[in-house]
């Protein structure tokens, strides 16, 4: 194992990491889903390629100090298969939550005038802008249905993210994981979209969710029909989450040759995380 490279700020720097990682994450994906339902500028392409900006940004800013994972379901995956640490599960966890919910404040507060005026009664016409929905609101997919989409979707999330990031395999070179990834969440947005919003993030779809409800929406937590729908967005991605993981280990991550003595990068780290022992090697 490369030995780490110690991060001042410890524990708290990664947790302000991932606040800070995921509010900017969430600011470009609610955002623009407030600008296209609120507005009508826009439409599903925009929002797949701006949620997929705010991952590539949301990874830039964190990356260096926590690993970026931005995503509860990312986290505990990471720590089932890729030797993070369990106890820093819960803290990353609330730290994704809380910037998630921060920043749908943020967006709720300066689209306040637009949609009120799009949806004066802050109904379900509206409340997809900050959380997901079975069949965006309209279609004809019920809970379980969303259920099912949601555990597929994250375990391709999780699939693809492991295979990018792995430093066994062939990860992207010159910084350019966070773009890679942000690649996939454009593709989840754009082939996975229609039967539950693609939350694949328990803490995008909580936080904001908690976010609208406490600014007006009182619906918040239902879907469509009545059914209290916001637990399938937690439970069906960290489920997905550590499905995807495990068959990318066990399909693939298995079966690559090691890097030697040294082993692989430090665990729950994206591969353009420096430990001293690469920093060194840069260095000269």
């Amino acid at each position: 194992m490369a030995a780490r490279l110690k991060i001042p700020g410890g524990i708290v720097a990664e947790l302000a990491a991932e606040f800070a990682g995921t509010m900017i994450l969430i600011l470009f994906g609610v955002g623009v889903v407030a600008q296209v339902a609120g507005a009508g500028i826009g439409d599903h392409d925009s929002i797949a390629w701006a949620w997929g900006l705010g991952v590539v940004l949301g990874v830039y800013v964190a990356g260096r100090v926590s690993g970026a994972h931005l995503n509860p379901a990312v986290t505990v995956a990471l720590a089932v298969f890729k030797g993070f640490e369990w106890r820093k599960v819960l803290p990353y966890s609330l730290a994704q939550f809380l910037g998630a919910f921060v920043a749908a404040l943020i967006v709720r507060w300066n689209y306040t005038e637009v949609l009120h005026a799009a949806d004066p009664g802050l109904t379900i016409k509206t409340q997809g802008v900050f959380s997901t929905l079975p069949g965006n609101g309209t279609l004809p997919v019920g809970e379980w249905g969303a259920f099912r989409d949601q555990i597929i979707g994250t375990a391709i999330l999780l699939f693809l993210i492991l295979a990018v990031t792995d430093a066994l395999g062939t990860p992207p070179q010159a910084n350019l994981a966070p773009f890679i990834i942000g690649l996939i969440v454009v593709g989840i947005g754009m082939a996975w979209g229609t039967n539950a919003g693609y939350a694949i993030n328990p803490a995008r779809d909580f936080g904001p969710r908690l976010a609208s409800f406490l600014t007006g929406y009182g619906g918040a937590f239902r879907d469509q029909t009545g059914y209290l729908y916001f637990w399938i967005p937690i439970v069906a991605p960290i489920i997905g989450g550590v499905l995807g993981a495990g068959l990318y280990q066990g399909l693939v991550g298995r079966f690559l040759p090691g890097l030697g003595a040294g082993g692989p990068e430090e665990p729950g780290r994206l591969p353009e995380q420096p430990t001293r022992d690469n920093v060194e090697a840069r260095n000269g």
